[in-house]
């Protein structure tokens, strides 16, 4: 798609970081946006900024994306009110890492559910409507050097993350029939408000250490408004898989041509970060899981709290 000029952007995640920034970009570029986030007050902060800059904005709703039937109502309100959309944006996100000994039910629950149902959700109800149109379109899907590689305690985050990407890695072929583009979007660190949020479960954010690793994080971090920049020069030239970060895109290099090199430096790596917050690998879950008999016997595992989304990824 070389131009957005008149386009039905739809972008999750809007009110902050990736979300935000390409919300705005793709508004400079003339395309009619239509935004949803669970922060109500932010999201309308950004519509009015994008409307006082010159853009447009039909449409902006609130929606945790978690919840299908609300993605489906709104999807209704959208497609019944401007037709259907030329691009499909899924930033939305949220983070928490830890290991198989901390992380409780309602964390892998969560990544699940706001991470790779979340994205389905909007798929599942604003792509027929793309299809049905018969003008083409475009599908983002923002996922992260997580649905890549194997980086320390983003086993439940990953879940998601490479579920994703497998997502949109039969899609690109499901939908090139109907001139429907997929782009991958895999950051790295990106410098948005998701850095001061993570939950990186049995690590203390008040110690210094923390403070350091995440400084140290920070300090590599892209701009949200690079990433907005990358993303939509991956909508503009057709590009699947949409890197932000040159290590990254090295250490997948080297995961599929040099598989020993990448072992060795992913060992490394793992080992640098349990050195840097011992206490991650040290800490426990705070309920207990030993099974209760033969697994066909046990009890249902008790779900998590209720689930909310909206902040943007990486």
């Amino acid at each position: 798609m070389k131009d957005l000029t008149g386009r039905n952007v739809f972008v999750t995640g809007a009110a902050s970081g990736i979300g935000r920034a390409t919300a705005l970009l793709a508004a400079e570029r003339g395309a009619r946006l239509h935004l949803t986030d669970i922060q109500a007050d932010r999201l309308l902060e950004v519509a009015e900024e994008i409307i006082a800059r010159g853009g447009r904005v039909p449409f902006a709703e609130p929606a945790d994306l978690a919840d299908c039937a609300a993605v489906r109502d709104l999807a209704v309100r959208l497609t019944s009110r401007h037709g259907s959309m030329d691009v499909v944006m899924n930033i939305a996100g949220v983070s928490t890492w830890g290991t198989v000994s901390s992380l409780e039910h309602h964390h892998w629950r969560r990544m699940v559910d706001v991470n790779l149902m979340g994205p389905i959700h909007i798929i599942e109800y604003l792509l027929p409507a793309m299809i049905d149109g018969g003008r083409g379109g475009h599908l983002v899907n923002v996922s992260s050097s997580a649905g890549l590689l194997g980086l320390p305690w983003h086993a439940a985050y990953s879940a998601a993350k490479f579920g994703l990407r497998g997502v949109s890695e039969v899609l690109r072929f499901d939908l090139r029939r109907h001139r429907i583009g997929v782009s991958l979007v895999c950051p790295g660190a990106v410098d948005t408000p998701l850095t001061e949020t993570v939950d990186i479960v049995g690590a203390d954010a008040s110690t210094p250490a923390f403070r350091r690793l995440q400084a140290r994080f920070r300090s590599r971090a892209a701009r949200p408004e690079d990433v907005a920049e990358a993303i939509l020069e991956g909508i503009r030239t057709g590009r699947y898989l949409v890197h932000t970060s040159r290590e990254i895109r090295l250490l997948h290099f080297l995961q599929r041509v040099l598989p020993p090199v990448y072992e060795l430096v992913m060992r490394l790596l793992n080992g640098l970060a349990h050195r840097a917050l011992p206490a991650v690998a040290e800490a426990r879950a705070s309920t207990a899981r030993t099974p209760q008999g033969p697994p066909a016997e046990r009890a249902a595992e008790p779900e998590g709290p209720a689930l909310r989304t909206g902040k943007a990824d990486r």
